[in-house]
């Protein structure tokens, strides 16, 4: 009999703490409903008491999601306990994650305090949860750095306090998968109660060792793993959901099942890419665009024999057609209404499929033909209807030995503008007219470009990080045209410094 391994996705919450890729509520019932559709088992649907944002889209979370456990983030604080649990009110299975920080550098630095006196806290605040909920998850922060005697007997307490759940995170992402499989080894072996509890993993990316060091926990009994699509999250990111779900549908022979329906990763993958403006890398496992590709003569040679040669896996498995539809400027509303379901976005509005519908004719026009990916971009970029600073017209002159100039229109809130300015380069001159116009002291931090294809006609994407008045704000834009789509995400980040 196979051994049922717990998805615990924390997307929307570990996740959206990357700069930049903040979600309104509408976006996370999105995300919360391709996660559904996934299969994960609990969704960690945020940290209620940080921000109203975050309370109220734990709220909708519960109202909108059906069948998985909706669990809130707490410190080991009261009033965070409270905050959670009135957040949780409409959920049909709820779960608080409440804990606090039991490494030395923790204790020491972090609450000027000492072992014993953690352990009490550890224990009243699982004990205070446990007056709400029935589900209560224990985190003992930096358990990657805790000697494991002391861990032991912190998580032997808040099993006795009524933790249904025990979170072991490598916080820093500092183990080697040996030390942090021990380190779950010696809990399963040294826990008086543990039976009673399901152990659950927690890993940071900083050295490139999470998917390795969960799995390493798994082996050694622990059987929740908390996760993230696309491996988002925290300075380097989360052990990827992806990747610890293909590992087990790939080694069958481990005997661990997991509810993820594969086939919905790849569209869940740039769903969440999308709605982030976060792009994820083309050598990526499993998700990235080249993860499934094959350059080398050799390489070609062997899948066009047989595929197993060189590919582990069928690409279909993660919901990837390999031979992916490609819209024309002859495809219909319909077409392009049903490739965006496939792939994970859903438009019930007439009007914004409309709008969608004009843009992508405006794309087909210049690339003839239009992929999956270009489409998602296209969606990704839609920007808000209600948005005050708009582009109206573009038009650039570049060339070897001259100066770049560049003639901007913008729309703001109704009233039209005109600039034109000189720059070094296309893109620096098409700003500088921007800047003339909006006239506050804007700094550009940032300035990423992302080509999805491989064409001279491909799409672009544009991330931007621009400082204004103390404050960093991300900005996406997308075009074939990159100097468009530069100016685009400037707008982006002044829209939203203006709201």
């Amino acid at each position: 009999m196979s051994d049922r391994l717990f998805i615990f996705d924390t997307t929307l919450r570990d996740g959206e703490q990357v700069p930049g890729c903040q979600l309104n509520t509408v976006e996370k019932i999105q995300v919360a409903k391709q996660l559904e559709q996934l299969g994960v088992d609990v969704i960690e649907a945020g940290f209620p008491i940080s921000s109203p944002g975050d309370f109220n889209s734990v709220i909708e979370i519960s109202k909108a999601v059906t069948w998985p456990t909706i669990c809130a983030l707490t410190r080991a604080v009261q009033k965070d306990i409270d905050i959670a649990a009135e957040s949780l009110q409409y959920a049909k299975h709820k779960r608080i994650h409440t804990g606090i920080g039991t490494s030395d550098p923790h204790i020491r630095y972090k609450f000027n305090s000492n072992r014993e006196e953690i352990i009490e806290r550890a224990v009243a605040a699982v004990s205070y949860a446990k007056k709400y909920v029935e589900d209560v998850e224990f985190y003992a922060e930096d358990a990657g750095r805790t000697d494991n005697e002391y861990l032991a007997r912190v998580i032997e307490a808040v099993i006795k306090a009524g933790a249904t759940v025990v979170n072991i995170p490598d916080t820093t992402g500092y183990c080697l998968p040996s030390e942090y499989g021990e380190k779950i080894k010696y809990l399963m072996e040294h826990v008086d109660g543990i039976d009673k509890a399901v152990i659950s993993t927690h890993c940071h990316n900083d050295l490139g060792m999470a998917t390795a060091n969960t799995f390493s926990g798994v082996m050694n009994g622990a059987r929740q793993v908390e996760v993230t699509i696309n491996g988002i999250g925290e300075r380097a990111g989360n052990t990827s959901l992806e990747e610890i779900a293909m590992i087990l549908k790939c080694h069958k022979n481990l005997n661990i099942d997991t509810n993820i329906n594969t086939t919905k990763i790849y569209p869940t993958s740039r769903m969440v890419s999308g709605l982030m403006n976060m792009p994820v890398q083309p050598n990526k496992a499993i998700v990235g665009r080249n993860a499934f590709a094959h350059s080398s003569g050799i390489h070609q040679d062997g899948v066009l024999k047989n595929v197993q040669t060189y590919e582990i896996i069928d690409p279909k498995d993660v919901g990837l057609d390999d031979n992916s539809i490609v819209l024309t400027a002859r495809s219909g509303r319909a077409a392009l209404k049903y490739r965006l379901e496939v792939l994970g976005v859903k438009i019930d509005d007439e009007k914004k499929l409309d709008k969608l519908y004009q843009k992508f004719l405006a794309l087909a026009d210049r690339k003839k033909e239009v992929n999956d990916e270009d489409i998602l971009t296209l969606a990704g970029a839609d920007q808000s209807e209600n948005r005050a600073v708009r582009l109206d017209f573009l038009q650039v002159t570049t060339g070897m030995g001259v100066r770049s100039v560049a003639s901007i229109g913008l729309d703001i809130s109704g009233q039209k503008f005109e600039a034109a300015a000189t720059g070094n380069g296309p893109v620096d001159a098409a700003i500088k007219g921007l800047k003339k116009i909006i006239q506050k002291q804007m700094t550009l931090k940032e300035f990423t470009i992302q080509a999805i294809s491989k064409g001279s006609d491909d799409m672009g994407k544009v991330h931007m990080q621009v400082e204004y008045d103390g404050g960093m704000y991300y900005g996406f834009g997308a075009n074939t045209d990159i100097v468009t789509a530069s100016v685009e995400a400037y707008i982006d980040c002044i829209n939203k410094f203006r709201n």
